[in-house]
């Protein structure tokens, strides 16, 4: 049986201020208990480049997206970690849930994640699409966090990308400093819990094996925002936590272009 493997993408986390605020008791635990290390994102930081580096696996001069307007990109010569999965073995189950429209959505500047409609019609890839710069990402998280609770409970596609931008929208409004960041990063940990125990139920149910990764694209300055080449704001890291098996053994200097085929990796094992 394959590993299967949900990867986690919390946009614009500070780690350090998510692990200190009690805020976030579940990635705290996980941190703990699993694989770990801190990286550097490249410059420019901002969530186009961010995003499509650690989902496809390139550089930002392989992908060619440096903004978030995505013009010139790459990203049709540069499969994302789902298709390449589906690639490798063409009978993997695919999902992504995203309320940020490059991510995902097909009418928008990318979108990162293929579409790959003939496996949507076999039932093979399944692709939710929400507008949280329209809707705010409050309310969109945690829309995302039920259907991917659902889908993976009821389903359990074999590799999946979910999304959550609340920390960044209240680090861009509010700053990293004060309540409303942390309140909203204590609101994407419960939505964590409650897809990690949608596998945990699966792994003692089915005696599934899973990794979790948990990853962000960027971090903040103190008072909000990002785009440049200030260490605060190139923070990034790597959770992955086995469930159900070991965790990975991956080595301790990964880059962030380096993720996609260390996952790829474990479902070879």
């Amino acid at each position: 049986m394959k590993t299967k493997v949900l990867l986690l993408g919390i946009d614009g986390l500070v780690l350090t201020r998510a692990l200190t605020s009690g805020r976030a008791p579940r990635l705290s635990a996980l941190k703990e208990r699993g694989y770990f290390t801190e990286f550097l994102m490249s410059s420019p930081t901002y969530s186009g480049p961010g995003w499509s580096t650690l989902l496809t696996g390139s550089t930002n001069e392989e992908h060619l997206v440096f903004d978030n307007r995505f013009m010139g990109h790459n990203l049709l010569r540069r499969p994302d970690l789902l298709s390449r999965a589906f690639y490798q073995d063409q009978s993997t189950t695919t999902f992504a849930a995203a309320g940020w429209p490059p991510l995902v959505d097909p009418t928008g500047p990318g979108p990162v994640i293929h579409q790959r409609r003939e496996q949507q019609l076999a039932f093979q890839h399944r692709v939710i699409v929400r507008d949280g710069e329209t809707h705010g990402y409050r309310s969109i998280d945690a829309e995302i966090a039920d259907i991917g609770t659902f889908a993976i409970s009821q389903h359990g596609p074999d590799v999946n990308f979910i999304y959550f931008c609340g920390a960044d929208e209240a680090g861009h409004t509010y700053g990293t400093l004060g309540t409303e960041y942390i309140d909203a990063v204590g609101r994407i940990d419960n939505h964590l819990h409650r897809l990690e125990n949608a596998i945990v139920k699966r792994v003692e149910s089915l005696n599934e094996e899973w990794i979790l990764v948990v990853t962000t694209d960027h971090g903040h300055l103190d008072e909000g925002g990002h785009g440049g080449d200030h260490e605060k704001e190139k923070a990034s890291f790597v959770i992955a936590v086995g469930l159900g098996r070991e965790n990975p053994a991956w080595p301790g200097n990964v880059q962030p272009h380096q993720l996609v085929s260390h996952i790829l990796d474990e479902r070879a094992k």
